[in-house]
């Protein structure tokens, strides 16, 4: 049996052992998926213990290990020399090469829901991981990105990189997540992109916006699937706001990882259904 793993902690709250191990049966893999909780100060141990297995085909990496995994690889694609992040590993003939699939699958669900990013200005919310990966794909589209953040100075790196980057046609600029920015940059946005933990289970009472700063004309994506409604996005659709979970997001990375694994296409429907089902049984 080949076995993949996701690598993070916490990962109580994830839904991949779920959806890939539906699909692994469904097309006949001796596969099985495994999810792995695992500090910061034990990833060095787990990656030179159990990713150069005979057995292990790849993983799926979250927070908070995006970023530092990336030293532990070697090799890492185009794509993540740009972003600095990885959330998918490929063990290569015990060559482990890392991936990031998460803008993919975020550009995927914007392009179907929200639809022409051309001219639009995004507020962004987020500079880990996944702002990172979110954040290089607008950059190619959309007109203006305000990298909003706890930690200013890692909004501003974040921008600094992003604008540095030929194909970047977007004009990038960084600010504290405060409330008198928010103000000003939410009410000229056209979309609204949460790229933090921040209303994920078990902290679902938290929300990066003020629910009075949603307005109706605004887009909210919240890259969050868990639970499928934020209280951000709760307080969105009261405002007046159009609402997206990120629910298609996780499922469309989880695809991307799936095909390099097994080279094979993944059931697409089946991976959507199993996880929106679980998260509709399990509704907070």
């Amino acid at each position: 049996m080949k076995i993949c793993y996701l690598i993070g902690y916490p990962v109580g709250h994830s839904m991949s052992a779920l959806m890939h191990n539906a699909a692994f049966k469904e097309l006949g893999l001796d596969f099985s998926y495994e999810i792995f909780s695992v500090k910061s100060e034990d990833l060095a141990w787990f990656v030179a213990s159990r990713l150069h297995e005979p057995d292990f085909m790849g993983a799926n990496v979250t927070m908070p290990h995006k970023v530092s995994i990336i030293r532990h690889l070697d090799e890492i694609s185009p794509e993540v020399s740009r972003i600095g992040a990885v959330n998918t590993i490929v063990n290569e003939g015990g060559h482990l090469k890392g991936y990031n699939t998460d803008g993919i699958g975020a550009m995927r669900t914007l392009k179907e829901d929200y639809g022409n990013l051309d001219g639009a200005t995004v507020a962004l919310i987020g500079a880990g991981g996944a702002a990172r990966a979110i954040g290089y794909y607008l950059s190619k589209y959309v007109e203006k990105v305000i990298v909003l953040n706890r930690t200013p100075s890692t909004a501003v790196d974040l921008a600094k990189m992003l604008s540095a980057f030929p194909e970047c046609k977007a004009n990038i600029r960084a600010l504290p997540l405060q409330r008198k920015n928010l103000v000003k940059v939410l009410g000229e946005a056209h979309l609204l992109i949460n790229a933090t933990p921040l209303g994920m289970i078990p902290n679902v009472s938290e929300s990066p916006v003020d629910c009075d700063l949603l307005r109706p004309g605004l887009f909210v994506f919240d890259s969050i699937y868990n639970p499928i409604k934020t209280r951000l996005l709760k307080e969105a659709e009261e405002a007046g706001a159009e609402t997206l979970s990120g629910l298609k997001m996780f499922v469309y990375q989880g695809i991307a990882s799936f095909k390099l694994w097994t080279g094979l296409e993944a059931p697409e429907e089946l991976m959507y259904h199993v996880v929106e089902k679980k998260l509709e049984d399990e509704k907070i």
